[in-house]
């Protein structure tokens, strides 16, 4: 049998047999801490900016409340327990917040409601005034205790509680109905006290146990006054609300019997309460379960699947090929090379063909001549942009793709982002398409060369007719006299005259001729130059006021992901 090697430090357990799974030295991977209470409130609040003008505002209300509430609930005493009693009518809870003080505190009776306002009573009073004064219990209605309640126990202490009595939670009186529905938003421990006959009051259960079912570790239900029941029926009893417990949601929910007016009815729910005083836990835990409601509720407006980044190639081309001709850049770009050519002829044209045309009386090229002018006057000064309407056809169906992809909420504020800019965009474009444009005067050097070689000729050639003239008068007609100058007066001179006057505007048609063949093809080549340019200012407009806005909100999309894991204490990678 063959047996793989086992490294020298893999650990070894009795008779010398490898700990297989045991991390090996320099090999351990660091453990990743689940977010405490502190960084999920942290992430919730992300997550209310981040939901501003995108989610409901009941969520980012609720949200914000619970920020505020946490953050003034965590300044205040941690070493004091809020555990409310609260209840329906005739439920005994007064009678049981007087047993666990071992003083009657709080009014008890047949006449109802009995508790009107909260009365606390507290163990310890250091730190205890500011967390009572936010609390808002008035101060005729607070009472202090020793530590210890229960000398007969030596470990037993319910040092740092504060125990609340408060109104019944089904009172005629709308006020105190307002005042358990507050205490019950702010307390560290939920104590909801039932009896026997009205364990499954629907009041009690639709408008708290059912809304509160994600606080099953920071809740107790007692079950009062089980003097009233035979062994048997208390079993009953218990099994029948558990299980009513948990069928409304709450998982393995804790009950416990008490009975005010038997001798040590109340121990178990005693012993509870100092558990839960030296934990110190209530309040953290309170408030994860806080987190924890809201924080599923921000979760249903997130897809477990990966996100997109940013919007797909093909539709930021689309976005820019549909810019450019919102911004009529290819018109634009045939103007700039009609431009370019009749610049051109101003300079390397053939003078004498252009004197001949003006004396050609030719209303459609005067006319093109005239069209094409005022489009090379407002190329390059005049205002260039696009129609908003053209612009908003480009911007209506670029975010398609992506916005499948997101939960409605963030679909729409893709699509908002995406349309964020579009006032400002026809100017944008009009700006990137002038910045492209050389200015009105920008003439090359050769234009120049080629017009001076152009009135040269045309000098030589008036010239040269001139001198046929004189050769003719002074020659063959003899006007001069006798003895004219040889150069004015040799009649044979007149053929080579005429030949160079001829060559002279041969030369002067031929160059004129393949400068316009060049000019054509500098045209095309500049017609291109121009468009690229172009094309580069509206990518740049359509990633300034399009693109980027887009991707940011997709970006933020990805954060709030992430801060819904972080809310929900889970780890993120």
């Amino acid at each position: 049998m063959t047996t793989s090697a086992i490294p020298a430090n893999t650990p070894m357990g009795p008779g010398g047999a490898p700990i297989l799974g045991t991390p090996v030295a320099g090999a351990a991977v660091p453990a990743v801490e689940a977010p405490g209470l502190t960084d999920r409130l942290d992430g919730l609040d992300r997550l209310v900016a981040a939901g501003a003008g995108r989610l409901d505002r009941p969520l980012l209300d609720d949200a914000a409340a619970l920020l505020d509430r946490a953050g003034q609930r965590l300044r205040l005493s941690g070493e004091h327990t809020v555990v409310t009693l609260a209840g329906g009518t005739g439920s005994g809870k007064s009678s049981l917040f007087n047993a666990i003080c071992g003083l009657e505190l709080s009014p008890t009776g047949v006449r109802r409601p009995m508790t009107s306002k909260a009365h606390a009573c507290v163990w310890g009073l250091d730190g205890a005034g500011p967390l009572l004064d936010w609390l808002d219990v008035e101060k005729r209605h607070r009472y202090a205790r020793a530590s210890a309640l229960d000398m007969e126990r030596a470990d037993s202490s319910l040092q740092g509680l504060v125990l609340l009595d408060l109104p019944d939670h089904d009172s005629i009186q709308a006020l105190h109905r307002a005042e358990v529905d507050r205490f019950v938003t702010i307390a560290d421990l939920l104590v909801w006290v039932v009896d026997p006959q009205k364990y499954a009051d629907a009041a009690l259960h639709r408008n708290y146990i059912v809304p509160f079912a994600r606080h099953t570790g920071v809740t107790l239900i007692v079950l009062n006054q089980v003097d009233r029941l035979g062994p048997d029926e208390i079993d009953d009893c218990v099994a029948d609300l558990r299980r009513l417990l948990e069928a409304e949601g709450l998982t393995q929910p804790r009950v416990v019997t008490t009975s005010a007016v038997s001798e040590d009815g109340v121990t178990g729910f005693r012993d509870i309460l100092v558990d839960t005083v030296a934990a110190r836990r209530a309040r953290s835990e309170r408030l994860s379960a806080d987190v924890d409601r809201l924080a599923e509720r921000f979760a249903v407006h997130r897809f477990t699947a990966d996100p997109p980044v940013t919007l797909e190639e093909d539709r930021q081309l689309e976005l820019v090929q549909s810019l450019t001709d919102a911004a009529g850049a290819p018109a634009v770009a045939e103007a700039m090379e009609s431009a370019y050519e009749l610049r051109a002829a101003d300079f390397v044209g053939w003078p004498v063909a252009a004197l001949i045309d003006r004396l050609r009386s030719d209303p459609l090229r005067r006319m093109r001549l005239t069209e094409l002018r005022e489009e090379l006057r407002n190329a390059f000064t005049g205002p260039i942009g696009a129609q908003q309407g053209d612009v908003d056809n480009a911007l209506h169906t670029v975010t398609d793709g992506v916005a499948a992809e997101l939960p409605p909420p963030w679909a729409r504020s893709v699509r908002a982002a995406a349309r964020s800019h579009a006032t400002e965009i026809p100017e944008a474009l009009g700006e990137s398409l002038k910045a492209a444009l050389p200015t009105f005067n920008q003439v090359p050097r050769w234009w120049w060369l080629v017009k001076t070689w152009q009135f040269f000729l045309v000098l030589v050639a008036v010239l040269s007719v001139a001198w046929i003239g004189l050769l003719v008068a002074y020659g063959i007609v003899e006007i001069g006299g006798d003895d004219p100058p040889g150069l004015v007066g040799e009649a044979g001179l007149i053929p080579y005259v005429a030949v160079l006057a001829v060559c002279t505007l041969g030369m002067g048609w031929l160059t004129s001729s393949a400068c316009r063949n060049l000019v054509a093809l500098s045209s095309a080549k500049h017609g291109e130059k121009m468009e690229l340019h172009m094309n580069e200012g509206i990518e740049r407009v359509a990633e300034e006021k399009v693109v980027a806005p887009v991707t940011a909100e997709l970006e933020l999309y990805a954060r709030f992901r992430r801060d819904v894991e972080t809310a929900l204490g889970r780890v993120t990678r």
